[in-house]
């Protein structure tokens, strides 16, 4: 689920209707990695922070219901690069765990990888140390970048995207954020 459409980004805005054409894009990124169902919502990019956490909340716990969800991944704490969408989403994320009891994962970035993105090219990564990571996961970049390919208006020209998964190499990290069950 996407609360909004990613229409405030600068990354490829070169006179296009980014609205409708994240949408499309989503769509097929979503087919590529063979992810059935996707909810994408209208609130306003760039303003969700401004959105009452209730009502955000409400359209999540629809869709976890609606998709019988039985794990949320989202963004770590702080968003990975503080952006107020991502930090807001994961709000929500976590409060209908609080109420649900269903586990939250959150996708973090190592230390180690953070620091060398932000040496590199002046970002605001934030990693995790070692002890923080939970989980880490083998992941299929050849099917990842197939996906991300899907995504050419955030992805082409974005230099930051190829380093990360570089860096990465084929493992990313994930920290659990709420967890009752989950041994």
């Amino acid at each position: 689920m996407c609360f909004t459409h990613g229409e405030a980004s600068t990354l490829g805005a070169a006179g296009i209707d980014l609205h409708r054409l994240r949408q499309a894009e989503l769509t097929l990124a979503a087919g590529e990695l063979g992810v059935e169902m996707v909810r994408l919502l209208e609130h306003p990019d760039g303003r969700l922070s401004e959105e009452p956490i209730d009502q955000l909340t409400s359209e999540l716990r629809g869709a976890v219901d609606a998709a019988t969800a039985t794990v949320l991944l989202v963004f770590d704490e702080g968003g990975i690069t503080g952006h107020p969408d991502h930090v807001r989403a994961t709000e929500a994320a976590v409060a209908v765990a609080g109420e649900s009891g269903i586990p939250v994962l959150a996708w973090a970035l190592p230390e180690a990888v953070a620091t060398r993105l932000n040496d590199e090219f002046e970002t605001s990564f934030v990693g995790r140390r070692r002890e923080e990571i939970d989980v880490v996961v083998d992941v299929d970049r050849v099917r990842q970048r197939r996906a991300i390919r899907c995504h050419a208006s955030q992805s082409t020209e974005n230099p930051v995207l190829s380093r990360r998964l570089e860096l990465l190499s084929d493992r990313e990290a994930l920290r659990w954020l709420h967890r009752d069950d989950v041994p």
